[in-house]
């Protein structure tokens, strides 16, 4: 499917943002191409209800995140809404609070996430796509976080999804300088995990894996992943709990059941 032609049911349109269903693939779509799909306040408000509408859908899977036009995933902040409000302290607090509670919401939701980024992916762009469980791009997109352009400061839960990433010198380099990467580069690095020519079909098709396989599996892995990322060593009593837990859910009983009988297994989870 092309990446200028969103389809599925609309389930929500606000301030630029669509969020589509397609079955078990549910996808937030960036849809101000006249500003380069750059994140006002209104953007960055509307986002966690959105993801918590598709998390809170049980027939949805994966969630995707992409552009509604190629070539253009997001330019960052919109700065002319920055440079016209952020004199107001009032207006820089609940600016800061909607980033902050995008990019949790994002980088914790419950179901794997994957961003499909075609055209330049920065600044707050670049941390909606660090917040994705995946990332792929096509060949002409860039990527890079700007603050040291503007003379800001990157908070420290987004520079920490940088961090884990790229680990602490790729980050202070992309940090230190706010050069945007070519795709190449940002694979080098760890910044991406695929170079594709057509990054949404090649989305759709992790997707598709993703799908076949166990949703319970899935889900338990990322809790376990992010109390590892949020510096636990060892096992604490829920990783214990969840990893014992699983040898008595369905997901377990079809997959047993599908290998014994050398068949495809249909998970419901």
């Amino acid at each position: 499917m092309p990446e200028g032609d969103p389809k599925g049911s609309p389930v929500s349109e606000t301030s630029h943002i669509q969020l589509l269903v397609e079955g078990a693939v549910a996808r937030l779509v960036l849809a101000r191409p006249e500003k380069r799909n750059a994140l006002d306040q209104a953007m960055w408000e509307a986002i966690p209800a959105l993801l918590a509408a598709a998390t809170a859908d049980p027939a949805v899977r994966v969630m995707m995140l992409q552009s509604s036009t190629p070539g253009i995933f997001c330019a960052g902040a919109d700065i002319g809404e920055f440079a016209a409000a952020s004199g107001s302290a009032e207006w820089r607090k609940a600016n800061q609070a909607a980033i902050r509670n995008t990019q949790v919401a994002l980088a914790r939701c419950a179901k794997p996430t994957i961003a499909a980024i075609d055209g330049d992916c920065v600044g707050g762009g670049c941390g909606l796509a660090l917040a994705c469980d995946m990332r792929i791009a096509s060949p002409r997109s860039r990527l890079g976080i700007t603050p040291a352009k503007l003379g800001l400061v990157y908070s420290l839960h987004d520079t920490k999804l940088l961090v884990d990433l790229v680990g602490p010198s790729q980050a202070k380099r992309m940090l230190f300088t706010g050069q945007l990467l070519d795709a190449d580069e940002a694979l080098r690095i760890g910044l991406i995990g695929e170079v594709a020519a057509d990054p949404l079909a090649a989305a759709h098709t992790l997707a598709n894996a993703i799908v076949a396989a166990a949703p319970s599996s899935q889900q338990a892995t990322k809790a376990i992943i992010q109390q590892i990322l949020d510096g636990a060593a060892d096992d604490t009593s829920e990783s214990a709990r969840i990893f014992d837990a699983a040898f008595t859910g369905p997901d377990f009983a079809e997959g047993v059941s599908a290998f014994l009988a050398k068949r495809r297994p249909h998970f419901g989870g």
